[in-house]
């Protein structure tokens, strides 16, 4: 009895120890280390957007960061360089641990629309967090292609006489820093949505915290 007993407790465990850690360690350290990068990369390029405005607009200085163009431009290649290494090591820790086939795959439009409508409805499950919905999926990938697309476009502002065919693929560097500022709005909307889901699912930030 005791026997059958340990057998089918074990399994159960194991179960359990698998169903216990939502989120490693890498992945925590690494999400909060792009977050902190991301932010201070949109604070301080709405200062040096202020500086050189191609809009009709301007964005409130007191939510900017660096106090004038040049200290912006420190903190913005400062928070670039972060970036770009912590990033780095982010996307491939996710193909060598298999995370991206797990996590983000597969995704497909239909199952887009049919999570995406059951939100709406507030009919959306977070039962199991070690599963992301299809809208989950959408808005993480969306979000990796943003900060890919404000890489390539920096780049062209940065060192457009270094980068003359992406420059030209971009459609001019006039066109990349529109393109610059426009990804960036996309980024910031992914802020707001997620933000918003974790108040909805304040679980998700005890898990981003603790792993658990």
């Amino acid at each position: 009895m005791s026997t059958v007993m340990g057998s089918q407790a074990r399994p159960a465990a194991a179960a359990g120890a698998r169903v216990a850690v939502a989120q490693p360690l890498w992945v925590r350290v690494t999400h909060w280390i792009n977050a902190l990068a991301a932010i201070l990369m949109v604070l301080s390029g709405w200062r040096i957007y202020n500086a050189t405005a191609f809009f009709d607009f301007r964005i409130p200085n007191s939510i900017t960061l660096g106090g004038w163009l040049a200290g912006a431009l420190q903190w913005h290649f400062a928070a670039m360089w972060l970036l770009f290494v912590n990033g780095l090591v982010y996307l491939v820790l996710n193909v060598a641990t298999g995370r991206v086939q797990r996590r983000f795959l597969p995704l497909s439009p239909r199952a887009f629309v049919a999570d995406f409508t059951a939100a709406l409805r507030g009919h959306l499950s977070h039962d199991d967090l070690t599963v992301y919905n299809a809208v989950q999926k959408a808005a993480y990938v969306g979000a990796v292609v943003l900060l890919v697309l404000l890489v390539l476009s920096g780049l062209v502002l940065w060192k457009s006489v270094q980068f003359p065919l992406l420059r030209t693929l971009l459609g001019g560097y006039e066109i990349a820093r529109r393109v610059h500022f426009l990804a960036m709005c996309g980024l910031v909307l992914f802020f707001f949505v997620h933000v918003m889901m974790v108040i909805l699912v304040p679980r998700t930030l005890r898990t981003m915290i603790r792993g658990r």
